[in-house]
């Protein structure tokens, strides 16, 4: 590999997915504000997403649905209260 052709924070950093829990190591030049321990021991920079390939529906082959019609009914309800006032 060459020498000096990387940036300077160019570094080891954990990707944590919220959606699923799962953790990938990756070297990453993204700007991070904790740090976390990783299966090794050491610890590293964290950074959380909300999507990665551990859940995302195209890898994972499973589809999520979003209540929208619960979502629509909350909503009128909302609304017919704050008319009545």
């Amino acid at each position: 590999m060459k020498k000096d052709i990387h940036p300077k924070n160019y570094r080891q950093v954990i990707f944590a997915d919220n959606s699923s829990g799962a953790r990938f190591l990756i070297p990453s030049t993204i700007e991070t504000k904790g740090t976390e321990k990783w299966t090794d021991g050491a610890e590293y920079p964290v950074h959380h997403i909300e999507i990665s390939s551990a859940s995302h529906p195209f890898y994972t082959n499973q589809e999520k649905t979003i209540d929208t019609a619960g979502r629509v009914e909350k909503f009128k309800t909302r609304q017919s209260k704050a008319a009545k006032k």
